[in-house]
């Protein structure tokens, strides 16, 4: 392709994107497509031959946007939303044109330069403290990842690195029961090995874990001569939202000297509104690390986790390799490579500067209040609803119920909502039984999106039965 070619084929791709969103209400969200449909459709083989562009945009449409289920879709309930504003999608293409590997200061300056001010800015909006600086991951388990590696290093005097785990003692992390999976996967890759991954039970209307069993375990696995190493909160677990008490769980935490690392991936962009901290960020200030994704909430383009850090300086002694190769001569600078497990980085913090710049805090703060204000609505209105039942109220814009019946009805009534693709809800466990998830938090949702899908509910239920 020549770069004339290039020019008229990104126009035509940009007229299709914004074809594509305007048209999203009548499509179905999720891929109606039966596995192995869509591999079925492609060549067994690469071609030798060059083909044109007008051929592989028509297979484009034809194969491959059947079988998309539309992340963006204003009536997508599952999950958490991995928002794409439209700024952050311009910023991206800056990216993508651009194609930097911006791992150290000198590969991009302005790269760096950017990322420093975005995540500060964020930082700021989130009102956390001056003193923390931090990092853009691409996702909130690679910010777990690093911390994890982080308690590791620290419990072992940085030494594990060098020598390995053997003979290190068995190191524990703490956490809740509802924190996410990307938590074990952290022990796993880490070396620490799941069952040294204690989870605590939780209670109370928000899923607390329970402090008192967290002084607990600590005791017993020092009687037993095992190293706490470190803890882990959340604020906005992805089951139901549980939200710990940070304040008493830092204060063992700190008691202890234990690393400490919160998980607020997707409830984090919620406290750019001053109402929620009270609630859900007291004592956030006390966390060693602290981990949100704009690319959830807050409408940055997958992908996008900022790591904010008390003192990136444990995490660079875990994680900063400098081969000659590597090193920056000249003035001080920061390499953000260094504080994270890839060396290859991209320049994420682009489209968090576009985003930003583009809404206001304002404009975005007003997004998310009427998400939570919306679930609550509807949490409303399928309460009320003849033989359902609220499961877990509203934390934040996400809440679960269950339809009569079953944990097979449920996963029924899920199934059959999401054939039929007007919306798309997942399930979930809690307490030994089935619920229906339902999360508010797509970009461009409205109050009639939300709504509608009480009767879309009622509606395939009474198909059911």
């Amino acid at each position: 392709m020549k770069w004339d070619e290039y020019s008229d084929w990104a126009k035509m791709i940009a007229d299709w994107g914004a074809d594509y969103h305007a048209t999203l209400r009548d499509r179905p969200v999720r891929a109606q497509t039966a596995p192995g449909q869509i591999a079925a459709q492609l060549p067994q083989a690469p071609p030798d031959g060059a083909e044109a562009m007008e051929a592989i945009m028509a297979d484009f449409e034809q194969i491959v946007m059947p079988g998309m289920t539309h992340w963006q879709h204003p009536r997508f309930f599952a999950y958490f939303p991995a928002n794409a504003a439209p700024p952050s999608m311009l910023a991206e293409m800056l990216v993508t044109t651009v194609a930097a590997q911006c791992m150290l200061w000198q590969t991009s300056p302005a790269a760096t330069e950017v990322e420093g001010v975005m995540v500060d800015w964020l930082r700021q909006a989130l009102d956390l403290p001056a003193e923390y600086t931090g990092v853009i991951q691409d996702s909130a388990s690679s910010a777990t990842l690093s911390a994890v590696l982080t308690m590791r290093e620290r419990a072992t005097g940085y030494s594990g690195n060098r020598e390995g785990l053997s003979g290190k003692g068995q190191l524990r992390i703490y956490c809740s029961d509802q924190v996410h999976s990307s938590i074990d996967r952290a022990c796993w890759v880490a070396g620490i090995g799941q069952d040294n991954l204690v989870k605590l039970p939780t209670s109370g209307p928000r899923y607390a874990a329970d402090v008192d069993a967290l002084k607990a375990a600590i005791a017993a696995d020092g009687a037993a001569g095992h190293i706490p190493a470190g803890l882990i909160g959340i604020t906005g677990g992805t089951g139901i939202g549980a939200c710990d008490d940070l304040g008493p769980l830092l204060a063992v935490a700190r008691a202890e000297g234990l690393y400490t690392h919160l998980d607020a991936a997707w409830a984090g962009a919620a406290m750019i509104c001053s109402e929620f901290r009270e609630d859900f960020w007291a004592n956030v200030d006390g966390f060693d690390s602290i981990v949100f994704n704009p690319h959830k909430w807050l409408g940055a383009q997958f992908d996008c986790s900022v790591q904010f850090l008390a003192d990136p300086q444990p995490q660079l002694n875990t994680l900063k390799i400098e081969p000659e190769y590597l090193k920056t001569t000249g003035d001080a600078v920061t390499n953000y490579s260094e504080w994270t497990i890839p060396l290859g980085r991209r320049f994420r913090a682009l489209k968090i500067w576009f985003l930003i710049r583009s809404y206001g805090l304002d404009g975005l703060r007003a997004r998310l209040r009427n998400h939570v204000l919306w679930a609550g609505e509807l949490c409303e209105a399928i309460r009320a609803m003849d033989g359902f039942e609220i499961v877990t109220e509203p934390i934040l814009s996400l809440f679960s119920f269950r339809c009569p019946g079953s944990d097979a009805d449920q996963q029924r009534l899920v199934d059959a909502l999401n054939d039929d693709g007007r919306i798309y809800l997942t399930q979930g466990a809690f307490q030994g039984q089935k619920i229906i998830r339902f999360q508010v938090g797509q970009f461009d949702t409205t109050r009639d999106d939300v709504m509608m899908a009480r009767d879309v509910i009622a509606d395939v239920w009474r198909n059911l039965t």
